[in-house]
């Protein structure tokens, strides 16, 4: 095999972040008719740029593959909808956009954010790779291109209107081409534009355990630092940053052409310095994950050996990428689990990827009183805690498993 070379830079990749083994694609969720016939599993191998310090697995399976029919849809989390809402209202009042201006969502899903542009006479477009969800979009109003966003289609668009905001929210971390992508970001943008891009951000992901994030559709885990240094190679400048709470912990980065700088805020030098401080600049900060891993893999398949040996049910809940990572890491399949619920009605009657587990309706709680539930999605364990009180009724319990198992 020929030695990988980093997506930024093009330096040979010599050094391992973390080595999860072999892995199915999250997103392959199966039919019953399915459950005999071979899956697919690719290599979950993250390494270290030496020189840019940017965090990627290989490119194991085509963009097309994994994109081009997903079955995430983002209107069904209520709190990613009330994150999105917020996230409208701040950039109106803020940057003061309306019926003049010209919004932009790279990978829109199904209208999720933009319908709150829209209510706000916002004139938008969603620019968004898998059909299923444009479609979505598409049938709530919402006019969507179905392409995937780099150079071309930045090229493309721009002929028609450049954007005077230009967002996307957790799709950085998805792109095999980075530099295409973000030369089609300045390419895009209109000469007194704004780019925001949200992003799961690598130095929470290190010291929260957050290794079930790494999976086939994530090429690449992000630093403050290193998406500061692909975006001045292609004429962005960083003017502010904010930390989130979603999912695990994530950065939202504000650019705009270097040619028209900004200046910016005390806190895109106070989170470079700290990232500095976490050793994220240096090949010795990158050295004790993978050992942090495997620890959590045996606490949590002791823990769940001794629940079940104790007679105990567990059931899990939610199908989300993260949870097929940690299930197909750990071996924890039907002999753990009797089957896991999701509230979206596009996973519910199929069954996880590699570990086969079934998925079926929230109700299914109800019926049959697990002891335990397992929450997969653990970003979201308060919301689920508080849809899924009920279960304490019958002294049911809740195992987060990340960063480190713990029983609610």
């Amino acid at each position: 095999m020929s030695t990988a070379k980093c997506r930024f830079c093009m330096t040979p990749l010599a050094t391992t972040f973390v080595d999860l083994g072999m892995g199915p694609l999250v997103s392959s969720y199966l039919r019953e008719d399915q459950l005999d016939c071979m899956e697919p599993f690719f290599p979950l191998h993250a390494y270290v740029c030496g020189n840019c310090f940017l965090v990627q697995l290989r490119e194991s399976a085509s963009p097309e593959t994994l994109f081009g029919d997903y079955p995430y849809f983002s209107s069904v989390s209520e709190s990613w909808l009330r994150h999105a809402k917020t996230y409208v209202d701040c950039m109106i009042d803020r940057f003061g956009f309306g019926a003049e201006s010209h919004v932009v969502e790279i990978a829109s899903n199904d209208g999720y954010l933009l319908q709150y542009f829209r209510e706000r006479g916002v004139p938008v477009l969603g620019v968004e790779p898998a059909r299923n969800v444009a479609a979505a979009a598409q049938e709530g109003g919402i006019p969507t291109v179905v392409e995937f966003f780099g150079t071309a289609t930045a090229r493309d668009l721009a002929g028609r209107r450049k954007a005077d905001l230009l967002l996307g929210n957790n799709v950085l971390a998805h792109v095999p081409d980075l530099n295409d992508f973000v030369g089609g970001l300045k390419t895009l943008l209109a000469p007194d534009g704004v780019i925001t891009m949200e992003f799961p951000h690598l130095m929470r992901l290190m010291l929260e355990n957050q290794f079930d994030t790494i999976f086939h559709e994530h090429f690449s885990y992000l630093s403050f630092s290193t998406v500061g240094r692909v975006f001045e190679k292609h004429g962005l400048q960083f003017f502010d940053v904010e930390e989130l709470p979603t999912h695990g912990g994530s950065l939202r980065i504000y650019a705009c052409h270097t040619e028209k700088p900004r200046t910016p805020s005390e806190r895109v030098q106070e989170l470079r310095n700290r990232e500095d401080a976490a050793g994220l600049n240096s090949l010795d900060g990158y050295g004790a994950f993978s050992d942090q891993a495997v620890r959590t893999k045996h606490t949590l398949l002791e823990f769940m050996i001794r629940l079940r040996r104790e007679g105990h049910t567990i059931a899990g809940y939610g199908a989300p990428g993260k949870g097929c990572i940690l299930l197909n890491y750990v071996g924890i399949g039907s002999d753990f689990l009797d089957y896991t619920v999701d509230r979206s009605p596009h996973k519910q009657g199929l069954y996880m990827p590699g570990v086969h587990i079934p998925i079926h309706d929230p109700s299914k709680i109800s019926e049959t009183r697990p002891d335990y539930i397992l929450i997969l999605p653990w970003n979201l364990k308060d919301e689920i805690m508080d849809q899924m009180a009920h279960i304490r009724d019958w002294g049911g319990q809740f195992i987060v498993p990340i960063p480190e198992v713990k029983i609610y």
